[in-house]
């Protein structure tokens, strides 16, 4: 398999993040590529330009990375490995995964939106939106993890709710959710000192 990313991605992270925890690195061969420069392999394999995009063994091109976990989820390897999905908690863990995944939206879009338009694009309607909706999710997020130590196995939602927040503390350190929501923080914490996290920090 084909894996194209960038070291900066959040979505790429997880997906990188899913690999590691499914025993799946050595089966993926890693496209490191610049979206932004319309690189020719990239879109090839994915004319949206975006990563991650992943070329199965078969040929077939993967996009969307919570579609990309899932994928690598079902699949078998030497080495079983715990499922990021497990059935008995799926409402669950989709719920947890789908607050991850609106907070890494909202934090990407602010990014990729001061890149192309300046800082000022904050005092736009769209961008005080996100900014409230990312306070709102992080107070839920607080609210639900706080005292909730991550449990083993990790899941796809523990994944994507700390790969969010990863992103806020690279990209937009002066929201400082970590002094507001310390118990947050602390759940945080207890996620990224994985082996899967360490081995994919943001550069």
């Amino acid at each position: 398999m084909e894996l194209y990313l960038n070291a900066t991605s959040p979505y790429a992270r997880l997906v990188r993040i899913v690999l590691l925890e499914k025993g799946l690195m050595d089966a993926v061969t890693l496209k490191w590529c610049d979206p932004w420069a319309d690189d020719a392999d990239l879109l090839k394999a994915n004319p949206a330009g975006r990563i991650p995009a992943l070329v199965t063994e078969e040929g077939t091109t993967l996009s969307e990375s919570m579609l990309i976990a899932m994928y690598l989820d079902s699949l078998d390897n030497v080495k079983p490995t715990p499922p990021v999905l497990p059935t008995n908690s799926l409402s669950d863990v989709l719920h947890l995964a789908g607050l991850g995944q609106n907070l890494m939206d909202a934090a990407f879009t602010t990014v990729i939106a001061r890149k192309h338009y300046g800082p000022e694009i904050d005092q736009s309607e769209l961008g005080q939106r996100r900014a409230r909706a990312m306070q709102r999710l992080l107070e839920q997020l607080n609210s639900e993890l706080s005292g909730n130590p991550t449990a083993e196995p990790i899941h796809l939602g523990d994944i994507a709710i700390a790969v969010a927040l990863e992103y806020l503390a690279f990209r937009l350190p002066e929201i400082r959710w970590k002094e507001a929501h310390p118990q947050l923080a602390a759940w945080h914490a207890s996620v990224t000192a994985r082996t899967s996290f360490q081995q994919t920090v943001f550069t």
